[in-house]
């Protein structure tokens, strides 16, 4: 007789539930310490959104790096992913308002008969994540304030961009994939140019998408029949250019900002994922700054 099937754990790993002191629904909060004592500065820390669909992920790139460093220029650190009490990937409706830049802005629901869709909730989250998520870790484990890197994809990319715009001295590495630069007229534009600047703050911003966001599909995505909406779609998102543009722009500005592109080759919106997260890892736990030659 075979032995029953056990529920599978990632070692090393657990989650908490977090409401905002505020008030409002808790988030789940996924999160990874390193069993080794923390050097004497601290742990360096990764902040990621969507945490219930990208923490699988970081957490296997930083175990199976962090071991070998020399080879790897990955070292230990803490991952802290921010995600919702479910068992699905992602809450749609939460991460909309929770990543969807200001104003406040409603649209139709997702589907027939639900609740409209609210986005306008990113500032709210970076009070969470300065005042309470930090703090929370901090008294866990001792962290390196000058080492904190924040993750987001697609929307999670908007909120990473945002947050750089507005609170530049929260991050030291803004690491924001497929960003929906486009949404709402590029809005986010506006808080580009009107940024927050910190003299010497001396950030990075790594921004990214896969091959197949730009103007031609995936090969097999043109056998698909929405294969026509889909490129309609892009002529609207832009999604690489926008991305290079914006780190051509930024790179070297006067607050000591670097600011780099990186093109996943045959990756799509969702396949990217597992790409941008593995070198969120690398940036945020780099042994030494791939910069320095």
């Amino acid at each position: 007789m075979t032995n029953p099937a056990s529920v599978y754990s990632m070692p090393g790993t657990c989650f908490f539930d977090l409401a905002p002191a505020a008030g409002g629904e808790p988030y789940r909060i996924f999160l990874s310490i390193p069993a080794e004592k923390p050097p004497a500065g601290g742990w360096p820390l990764l902040v990621m959104t969507d945490g219930n669909a990208t923490f699988p992920f970081a957490v296997a790139s930083l175990v199976t790096q962090a071991p070998y460093p020399t080879g790897t220029n990955v070292g230990w650190g803490v991952i802290a992913a921010i995600g919702y009490p479910s068992d699905e990937p992602y809450d749609a409706l939460r991460r909309s308002w929770d990543l969807g830049p200001p104003p406040v802005k409603t649209y139709p629901p997702f589907v027939e008969g639900g609740p409209p869709v609210v986005i306008g909730g990113t500032g709210k989250l970076l009070d969470f994540i300065e005042n309470e998520l930090v703090p929370r870790i901090a008294e866990m484990v001792l962290l390196d304030p000058k080492r904190r890197s924040l993750f987001g994809h697609s929307f999670g990319g908007l909120l990473t961009l945002y947050g750089l715009f507005e609170r530049p001295g929260l991050f030291a590495n803004w690491i924001a994939a497929s960003p929906t630069i486009y949404w709402e007229n590029s809005e986010i534009l506006k808080n580009e140019a009107n940024r927050q600047v910190i003299p010497g703050n001396a950030s990075f911003l790594h921004l990214s998408a896969g091959e197949h966001e730009g103007d031609a599909l995936a090969p097999f995505q043109y056998r698909n029949e929405d294969a026509a909406v889909r490129l309609e779609k892009r002529k609207t998102e832009r999604t690489v250019l926008l991305a290079r543009e914006m780190a051509e722009r930024l790179n070297g500005t006067a607050d000591g900002l670097r600011a780099e592109f990186e093109l996943y080759a045959g990756e799509t919106h969702m396949s990217v994922l597992a790409a941008a997260v593995n070198r969120a890892v690398a940036i945020a736990f780099a042994v030494q700054d791939p910069a320095d030659r």
